[in-house]
C-alpha cells in the first residue's frame, strides 16, 4: 500500500505539473490528496467499475477514465489545497495518473519477481531474480 501511495503521489505531482487546472498548494494537501485518492481507488473505484460495467463494455473501457476523473475531482472537493478546476482537467489528470501509475506499478512488480527454476540435468532448484 505504501509503495502504491508513493507511485500515486508521483503520478499526481506529475499531473499537477502537466495539466493546467490541477494545482497542489502545499505539501500537506498533496499528501492528503494522495492518501485519499489511494483509499478511494482501492475501496470505491472497484464498486463503481462493477456498477458501471455495461457502460465500460459499450465504451470499450473509456468510461473508466470518466470514473477516475470523477474520483480525482471528488478528492479536490475533500482536500483543501488540492484544486481540480473542472471536468477536462479531471479527465486529463486521470489519464496521466492512470498511465504513470500503471507503468510504474508494472515496472515495480517486474523488478521484484523471483523465480524458482529446477535445473534439467541435476534437479537442483535455482533461484532466478529478475
Amino acid at each position: 500500500f505504501l509503495i502504491r501511495c508513493g507511485i500515486t503521489g508521483f503520478a499526481v505531482l506529475l499531473a499537477s505539473q502537466i495539466i493546467p487546472g490541477i494545482e497542489i498548494t502545499g505539501v500537506a494537501s498533496g499528501i492528503a490528496a494522495v492518501v485519499i485518492l489511494a483509499f478511494l481507488n482501492s475501496i470505491i473505484r472497484p464498486v463503481l467499475y462493477l456498477l458501471s460495467a455495461p457502460f465500460i463494455f459499450v465504451t470499450l473501457g473509456l468510461f473508466m477514465v470518466l470514473i477516475n476523473g470523477f474520483l480525482l475531482y471528488l478528492v479536490s472537493i475533500l482536500v483543501k489545497g488540492f484544486i481540480v478546476a473542472g471536468f477536462w482537467p479531471a479527465v486529463g489528470g486521470a489519464l496521466i495518473i492512470s498511465l504513470v501509475s500503471g507503468v510504474l506499478n508494472l515496472w515495480i512488480s517486474e523488478q521484484g519477481r523471483i523465480e524458482i527454476v529446477t535445473h534439467p540435468s541435476s534437479g537442483r532448484k535455482i533461484r532466478h531474480i529478475n
